[in-house]
Order: structure tokens, then C-alpha cells, then sequence
């Protein structure tokens, strides 16, 4: 219980996929222009992420390897995550139609969405059973869910800011994008 403890806490704060591996800064930046649409993001990514783990865990640990066809993992893993994430498109667009709309682009994107796959590639390459893969997969997407929630309210508030006209827009976001990066630099000596 200890060592899946460490992995979801790890995967969540101190690895964090966003804001330490710097995967997913297409939506993180790009959606994280409120906190409704942003937690939207996060639970779609925490569902796909989740559910990506265990299902490319079961197939590596189960086929892939059987057959010694480990060669194949990013082939599979981008098939399984693209089927997902239709799932949820159609999902959000018959029972959520206002966040399907908000989303935009960006849903169907989480199936190129870099953190995924990475999610389902450091499961393989840590040698996680399904377990531990589908935990280290919670923990990733949280701490994707919390960076871009994060990012989205101090957006909000710096939207009145009087802030100089050439740190308008994305560079402000992007210095605060690395300030948060920074913050969360201070988890490493948690784990």
C-alpha cells in the first residue's frame, strides 16, 4: 500500500507530468482559460489517462510480451488511447453539450495529447504491473487536473491585472506557467 502511496503522490507532485516533464502544454495553455473548462479538461484526461494505463498494461503484460512483440507498444498504445478518447468525445457531446463546446478542439487533441501516451510509456519502462499502472495513471492525470486548474484561476485573476502591454497574453501565461513550474520543483524532496 506504502510503495502505490509513493507512486501516486510522486506522479501527481513531484513528477509532474505538466509542470516537470513539460507534457501536455497544448491544452494545459490552451484550455486553462477558466477553472469550469479546465476541470472539464482534467476529468476527461483523468478518465482517459486512468483507463489508458489499464488497458495498455493489460495488453503489453498480457500480448505484447507474450509474443515478444514489445516493438509494436507505441503503435498499440496511440490505437488504444484514440479509441478512448471517441469514447469520451461522444460521451460529453450527448450528455455534457455546453463543456463539449468548450472544449473544442482540444478533446479530440487528448489523443495526440503527449501526456497520455507518456503516461502509458513510463508505465512500460518503470516495468508497473496493472496495478501499479493504473494508480501511477491516476496520479499523473491529478496532477495534470491540478496544474491546469491552478493555471486557470490565477488567469482568471490576472485578467484585471494591470499588467505592461508586451507581457500581455501568452507571455504572462507563459512566466506563470514556469513560476508554477518552479513551486513544484519544491515537492522533490517529499518522495
Amino acid at each position: 500500500m506504502k510503495e502505490l502511496l509513493l507512486i501516486a503522490v510522486g506522479a501527481a507532485l513531484v513528477n509532474n507530468v505538466v509542470l516537470s516533464q513539460f507534457l501536455g502544454l497544448c491544452p494545459f495553455l490552451g484550455v486553462s482559460k477558466n477553472v469550469k473548462t479546465s476541470a472539464g479538461m482534467g476529468a476527461a484526461v483523468i478518465f482517459v489517462i486512468t483507463i489508458s494505463s489499464l488497458v495498455t498494461s493489460l495488453i503489453y503484460n498480457g500480448i505484447l510480451v507474450g509474443l515478444h512483440l514489445e516493438y509494436l507498444q507505441t503503435i498499440v498504445f496511440i490505437l488504444v488511447i484514440a479509441a478512448l478518447v471517441q469514447f469520451v468525445e461522444m460521451f460529453l457531446k450527448k450528455s455534457m453539450p455546453p463543456l463539449h463546446k468548450a472544449l473544442g478542439v482540444y478533446l479530440p487533441l487528448i489523443t495526440t495529447n503527449c501526456a497520455v501516451l507518456g503516461a502509458a510509456l513510463t508505465n512500460v519502462s518503470k516495468n508497473y504491473g496493472i496495478l501499479q499502472s493504473v494508480v501511477n495513471g491516476i496520479g499523473i492525470s491529478i496532477g495534470f487536473t491540478i496544474a491546469i486548474v491552478m493555471l486557470a484561476g490565477i488567469r482568471e485573476k490576472i485578467e484585471y491585472n494591470d499588467i505592461p502591454k508586451s507581457f500581455q497574453g501568452s507571455p504572462i501565461v507563459l512566466i506563470t506557467a514556469g513560476l508554477m513550474a518552479i513551486a513544484f520543483f519544491g515537492f522533490v524532496g517529499l518522495i
